[in-house]
């Protein structure tokens, strides 16, 4: 029996990030090490799409559609060095032993985005596939504005990333969904 094509969607259990190296025509893409989005609390993709119209004879003739952007959001529950270095190139330095060990990361003049994969997922359970799991996956994305980092008032503050995804050069490829009989780790 063939998997089934439709699962419903409830919760997000783990989401990672990895530094996209290279992107070569007719090559291969080539990600870094994958990075833990900690804490992830949603990831939501959505796009635009670019409508045509031909008019004449005064009526509408044709019409022609074309997707113009894909992007994603995913807040987090939780501040990652490691995370904001893969998004912007900065460094992350780690320094003293003990009790004053500091964790720094930094950001100067000439930082720019970083563009990297992600992909998150979701366990399926109640009836559809139990045991498996859907994996999205955005293979090239680069912000569209700076991650909301900071402190707030007697709350926690929760980061939030805003990327755009784009096609990859090497492969076309944009946006994947797959549905998992049996649940599988992000690779």
């Amino acid at each position: 029996m063939a998997i089934s094509r439709v699962t419903k969607l409830y919760a997000v259990q783990d989401c990672k990030i990895a530094p996209l190296t290279a992107d070569p025509a007719g090559g291969t893409p080539t990600y870094g090490a994958l990075i833990d989005v900690p804490g992830i609390k949603e990831v939501e993709i959505s796009g635009d799409v670019e409508v045509k119209e031909l008019r004449g004879d005064n009526t509408l003739l044709d019409s022609d559609s074309a997707i113009s952007n894909i992007s994603v959001s995913f807040p987090h529950a939780k501040l990652s060095l490691d995370v904001m270095a893969a998004l912007v190139t900065s460094t992350v330095t780690d320094a003293g032993t003990g009790a004053v060990e500091t964790s720094t990361w930094e950001m100067d003049n000439t930082a720019k985005p970083s563009p990297f994969k992600l992909e998150a997922v979701t366990p399926i359970s109640g009836g559809d596939l139990i045991g498996g799991d859907v994996h999205f996956a955005l293979h090239k994305c680069i912000l569209s504005s700076f991650p909301t980092i900071g402190l707030a008032e007697e709350d926690y503050k929760t980061p939030e990333v805003e990327a755009r995804a784009v096609p990859l050069i090497s492969t076309g490829k944009w946006l994947s969904v797959v549905i998992n009989e049996t649940a599988a780790a992000i690779a």
